[in-house]
């Protein structure tokens, strides 16, 4: 199907030689997030029990391992310059860009698609198995998820950044349909409890607006009507975000 959706041509975008230090900065609690979601069963008990003295460590090394790379301009975002300056050329993609992209991927889809299988679960057997599935699937998961990033078969983690102009808003578009689908379930789980008496009525209400956001959200990404969701088209010298 063709696209036909809004356009952003490269030539209209602003040229930005050097990242200061604030634009630098502000990359940093990105990727401290993306990593510390990491070991996912880990997360799942932040969730359901709060914060541990396990979460604190696991923390802690992120912070650590992340800074450093932050100050090394090895992280998205936190280069002293711009990478990519043209989003046709044919430029080795560093491996660096590699790794960090693979593991927002994994925090992107692992997530949603535990969740929403334990949602359609709950919603079929009025029992929720959320911790028997982040205890057993989530690995398998992560680790299919990183085994396609090694490859280079995910947007934004392939060998080349000649795709960029067209893969990021693959990547942009999962981030905001996920992260605002995840906040709007967590809202209703707060919200709307299972009570013993109706407790698929309430997965179903979760399962809705769950599955509901992402499909919408998926559609306004293709559409281009999210930011950094709009294909680009190649030609003159850019900075890519």
């Amino acid at each position: 199907m063709p696209y036909t959706g809004k356009l952003e041509y490269a030539q209209a975008r602003p040229i930005r030689e050097r990242n200061t230090r604030l634009y630098r900065l502000a990359h940093w609690p990105i990727w401290i997030w993306v990593l510390f979601l990491a070991p996912g069963p880990l997360t799942f008990s932040l969730f359901a029990h709060g914060f541990s003295r396990a979460n604190a460590a696991w923390l802690a090394v992120v912070l650590v391992g992340t800074g450093i790379a932050a100050v090394r301009g090895a992280l998205p975002g936190a280069e002293p310059a711009p990478y990519i300056l043209r989003f046709d050329e044919d430029k080795p993609n560093p491996l660096y860009r590699r790794v960090c992209y693979t593991f927002a991927w994994n925090a992107v889809l692992s997530f949603a698609l535990l969740n929403l299988a334990g949602l359609v679960l709950a919603a079929a057997t009025g029992t929720w198995y959320m911790k028997q599935i982040y205890t057993y699937a989530y690995f398998p998961l992560c680790a299919t998820i990183l085994l396609l990033g090694a490859l280079g078969l995910l947007p934004r983690v392939r060998p080349s950044t000649r795709g960029e102009g067209t893969e990021r808003r693959y990547f942009y578009g999962s981030v905001w349909a996920v992260v605002i689908a995840q906040v709007l379930l967590l809202a209703v789980w707060k919200t709307l409890p299972a009570t013993p008496i109706q407790p698929r009525t309430a997965a179903l209400v979760k399962l809705a607006v769950f599955a509901g956001t992402l499909f919408f959200m998926a559609l306004a990404a293709r559409r281009g009507t999210l930011p950094r969701t709009r294909p680009i088209l190649p030609g003159e010298q850019v900075v890519a975000d």
